[in-house]
């Protein structure tokens, strides 16, 4: 597997082999991704959960995010992830933090907020609806800021899911990428505010 565009473009990737191997994201899906994001990417934080072996965390280095972190529950990973990440430092200077814990945990606990979140769960995994509200309930995204969460696209989500909605899809064979932002102010007060009728 090997990095898809930008400063990195072409470096080899690595990730565990055997039964318990990641899933790594496609390569269709992640060229796409980072080119729509490309226009406001540069100097960007960026938070990679579910993260396997690093693989979006680098492409995010690489196209220009200067803030990284990235959370993967499965500490087995931790040295695979360990030295993928190390390209960023050694060749661009930019450190990606990286943390080992369930990313339900790492959500309550996180204290900052980011330019883009990025969610590639496993496949079968069911709490996707909790986890994008859990972003929005808990101010995660800067403003203007952007949530996006890869699955299978026999299980679409809502357009909106408590204060997050939904402002863009893209379709990559059985599987697709939503894009969420914050509900503009204006609308979610909007939303609680009763109907006046004319008279």
């Amino acid at each position: 597997m090997r990095v898809t565009g930008g400063l990195l473009k072409g470096r080899t990737i690595d990730f565990p082999a055997g039964k318990m191997a990641i899933r790594p994201a496609m390569d269709k899906m992640r060229e796409s991704v980072f080119s729509i994001l490309k226009p406001s990417i540069t100097g960007a934080s960026f938070l990679d959960l579910f993260s396997g072996s690093g693989t979006i965390a680098i492409e995010a280095v690489s196209h220009g995010a200067t803030d990284v972190e990235l959370c993967e529950m499965d500490k087995a990973k931790a040295k695979t992830i360990f030295k993928n990440v190390a390209m960023t430092e050694d060749e661009l200077g930019i450190k990606i933090n990286c943390h080992f814990m369930a990313v339900e945990l790492y959500l309550k606990r996180c204290q900052r907020q980011f330019d883009f979140i990025f969610m590639d769960p496993p496949f079968p995994y069911r709490h996707r609806r909790e986890l994008v509200q859990t972003v929005g309930e808990r101010k995660l995204l800067t403003e203007g800021g952007t949530l996006l969460i890869h699955y299978p696209r026999e299980d679409l989500l809502e357009d909106t899911i408590g204060l997050m909605h939904r402002v863009d899809r893209r379709n990559y064979g059985r599987s697709v990428v939503d894009f969420f932002e914050v509900l503009p102010l204006s609308e979610k007060e909007l939303d609680k505010s009763p109907q006046n009728d004319n008279i």
